[in-house]
Parts: structure tokens; C-alpha cells; sequence
């Protein structure tokens, strides 16, 4: 939960000063607490047992195991964990209301740079990485992808339009 935590937030600062330029006298420090309540407390409890879920996955080879456990964490858990990110966070922002317009304009450009990014790195990492290690690697690329997520939930909602109008 700690590293998740720390990791979500420095994704935050990552987007606040190296991606929008904000500037330490403009920095939001309250944008960067939320994004490390949200890693710590909300997405880490759900990672962990998740993970440990995949690991029960074991089919007759294990490039047939690998696919599988892919699958599952890209087709089933990423597109639910993006639609949190993006119901969770409107929450803590004290803006409920806007759940429903982040969810039309973000959730489907954010899952697919996710798949574009997770996908051959889960691929990777549950094909030659030792389990334990695993959670290790996820945290490494996440401190790029929570910087992604931060600026995404953060920019105005014409910009997940504009990301999806590329995409497709």
C-alpha cells in the first residue's frame, strides 16, 4: 500500500511539473494527497489479491498460462480499474457529479494507452519474472503510467475526445 501510494503521488508530481509545467508556486498539493490516498488506499488492496489471483492460473504450458493470465489482467481487471480511477477520483475531488462525463470522455482512450503499455509488459513480466518480483515490476512502469493517469483525470474532458478521435 505504501509503495502504491508513494508511487501514485510521485506519478502526480511527474504530470504536475514535468508534464503541464505548473511550477512548484502552482503545484497542487491536494491533487498530488489524493492521488496517493487513491493508490494506497483504494487501488493496492485490489492489486494484491488480484495478483495472487492470476498466480492461480496454470494451464498445460506456460506460454498457454502466460496468455491467460494476460487475458484476465487486461480484459477483465484493467477495464474495471480504469473505470474506478475514473469514478473514485470525481469522488475525492468533491465533484460526484462529474463521474459520468469522465467516464464517457476518458475511460476508453485511458484503457486503450493501457493495454498499448500493460499488455507486453504483463506479457513480459509473468513470462520470465519470478513471482515475487513481479508486483515489482507493475510498480516501476506505474510510476509513468500514474503520471499518464494523473494529466488525464486532470485535463479538461475535450482532450479525452481528441485522444479517442486519434485512437480510433
Amino acid at each position: 500500500m505504501t509503495s502504491a501510494a508513494v508511487l501514485f503521488g510521485a506519478g502526480d508530481i511527474l504530470a504536475q511539473q514535468g508534464v503541464e509545467k505548473r511550477g512548484l508556486k502552482n503545484h497542487d498539493l491536494m491533487r498530488t494527497i489524493r492521488l496517493s490516498f487513491y493508490g494506497g488506499c483504494i487501488f493496492a488492496p485490489i492489486l494484491m489479491p488480484w495478483f495472487r489471483t492470476l498466480e492461480r492460473i496454470n494451464l498445460k504450458s506456460r506460454v498457454l498460462t502466460t496468455v491467460a493470465r494476460v487475458g484476465a489482467d487486461q480484459f477483465i481487471a484493467a477495464p474495471c480499474l480504469v473505470g474506478l480511477f475514473f469514478t473514485a477520483m470525481p469522488i475525492l475531488e468533491g465533484k460526484p457529479h462529474e463521474i459520468k462525463e469522465r467516464l464517457a470522455t476518458k475511460w476508453q482512450p485511458t484503457l486503450l494507452k493501457n493495454w498499448m503499455v500493460f499488455i507486453p509488459t504483463q506479457a513480459i513480466n509473468m513470462s520470465i519474472v519470478p513471482p515475487p518480483l513481479r508486483l515489482l515490476v507493475v510498480n516501476v512502469v506505474s510510476l509513468f503510467w500514474n503520471t499518464y493517469l494523473s494529466w488525464a483525470n486532470s485535463a479538461a474532458p475535450s482532450v479525452g475526445q481528441e485522444i479517442k478521435a486519434k485512437i480510433q
